[in-house]
């Protein structure tokens, strides 16, 4: 593909309720199922990173992955801890302080990167991708070359595919980025109209919602946030940068490599490393953490979803009606959900579920099971013991290892009220599990398929949770049996 062409093909939209986006076209169709590179025979990044002096392990390769489907990197032979995999020098990696140095603060592509919001902090740097895209004889020509014409993020579904996730805080977040990405279109166009060809930030090529859209999924996948330069005060800065041949170790919560950052001692500017962290034996791919991420991030920003995640989570809305709703069906008559009393009414504040500007997001699943806040409140309003919830602490109440801080019967109705919860968010699912599983195994294209499974991990995450407050709602009975007994 010719580096400046940035135009799909097609660049029409078509949705109701959601804008969507098409993939952008390549020159040389793929000769599998990976993902082509940006041209059909780019050069060799490992040679490039070597040349321009940098260190990469003899052992590293860049070989086909079927498990992460796609380009990897791989082990020849073994490799043992504390190896130095590749070291990066200050000047390879893609980031704002090469942007801020080549540009002056008044160019068109920084006062273009101040409109970004913070939130898309990664289509600041995919500007700057962009332009080095388009630049002819640019210096990371050789890394953006590499880069896949096309990623796997929703903003790329087709429309139904997109619906077919079936998960609102999602489904609300691609809508949100596709619009931006509509809207950033014009008002690039409306920048650049008038400009003299040497201060057009992309070299006079036209720059459409698609490619906008490649750009800040190139970086959101591949990008890391590290320290950059230091602040007049000695303070480190975060900034997102590209990592060249670095940003093709894949994820796993168990890595077997890390990240590293290091001045050189020769000239005191940052370096960056990756450096075995356990034993590597051949062929074993090297494995990065991202993160501790929900899979609305691994979908939205990576374009794939981990099975079995153990930081997946729910995102709900902290509502009194239906809580209320939840502890009837539970059968939990006492609840204050939807008026409770000014006591209540001062503890939700101090947990910033009421006031004048409350955070009602709240989760189940992941590494708390309940989201802290959210089981505080559940305790205090279906608390019998005005007193006793007046007087404790709150870390303590949102605490689900704390012994039943409220009282036996409390949690009781707590854990019932949150599995009824659990059950309406089952609800709705417009599917279940064992119909999405029907569909995979009819076959189904590879963004139904990503879809289907990653509302296939949410409804896991629901079904987790019920399963694990089912089993304390049965040791407080036991516990409640037990007592009872002694007090005969």
């Amino acid at each position: 593909m010719n580096r400046g062409k940035f135009v799909m093909a097609t660049s029409k939209t078509a949705m109701s309720s959601l804008t969507h986006l098409r993939h952008l076209t390549c020159a040389a169709s793929a000769s599998s199922s990976y993902p082509a590179r940006l041209v059909p025979e780019p050069p060799n990044l490992i040679a490039w990173v070597t040349r321009e002096g940098g260190y990469v392990h003899p052992a590293v390769k860049i070989a086909h992955s079927h498990h992460f489907n796609g380009l990897g990197l791989v082990a020849n032979y073994q490799i043992p801890i504390g190896t130095d995999l590749i070291v990066l020098p200050d000047h390879i990696p893609l980031s704002f302080r090469s942007f801020e140095s080549e540009d002056s603060v008044d160019s068109a592509l920084a006062q273009l990167a101040r409109q970004v919001p913070e939130e898309l902090w990664a289509m600041k740097l995919g500007l700057k991708l962009l332009q080095e895209r388009a630049k002819v004889g640019s210096f990371w020509w050789p890394y953006i070359s590499n880069l896949p014409e096309t990623y796997s993020v929703p903003i790329f579904f087709p429309g139904e595919d997109i619906k077919n996730l079936q998960y609102a805080p999602v489904l609300h977040q691609v809508n949100k980025r596709c619009r931006f990405l509509l809207d950033f279109e014009q008002e690039i166009k409306r920048a650049v109209v008038n400009l003299e060809p040497e201060k057009h930030p992309f070299g006079g090529l036209e720059v459409h919602a698609s490619s906008l859209g490649w750009a800040m999924s190139a970086v959101s996948s591949r990008a890391f946030r590290l320290y950059g330069n230091k602040r007049p005060d000695g303070v480190h800065i975060d900034v997102p940068m590209m990592l060249p041949l670095i940003d093709m170790c894949n994820h796993s919560f168990s890595p077997n490599a890390r990240i590293v950052q290091e001045q050189d001692a020769d000239n005191m500017k940052m370096q960056v490393k990756v450096v075995v962290e356990m034993a590597i034996k051949e062929d074993e791919p090297l494995l990065l953490n991202y993160g501790r991420l929900s899979n609305d991030f691994f979908l939205l920003d990576y374009g794939f979803v981990i099975h079995s995640n153990p930081y997946d989570c729910i995102e709900l809305k902290y509502n009194g009606a239906l809580l209320d709703a939840a502890s009837t069906a539970a059968g939990v008559s006492s609840s204050n959900f939807s008026a409770p009393a000014p006591w209540q009414e001062l503890i939700l504040s101090q947990l910033n579920l009421a006031g004048e500007a409350p955070d009602l997001k709240v989760t189940i699943g992941g590494q708390e099971i309940v989201e802290g806040r959210l089981l505080a409140a559940m305790r205090v309003l279906l608390a019998s013991d005005m007193e006793s919830a007046q007087n404790y602490d709150l870390n303590s109440l949102k605490s689900l290892s704390a012994e039943a801080p409220l009282g036996v019967a409390t949690d009781i109705a707590v854990f019932r009220t949150l599995i009824a919860l659990c059950v309406i968010a089952l609800g709705h699912f417009p599917s279940e599990v064992t119909d999405d599983v029907s569909l995979l195994e009819q076959g189904v294209s590879e963004s139904a398929e990503l879809a289907i499974q990653f509302r296939i991990q949410k409804k896991s995450v629901i079904v987790d949770v019920m399963r694990d407050l089912s089993r304390r709602v049965k040791l407080l009975l036991s516990k409640e049996t037990v007592t009872a007994e002694e007090d005969k």
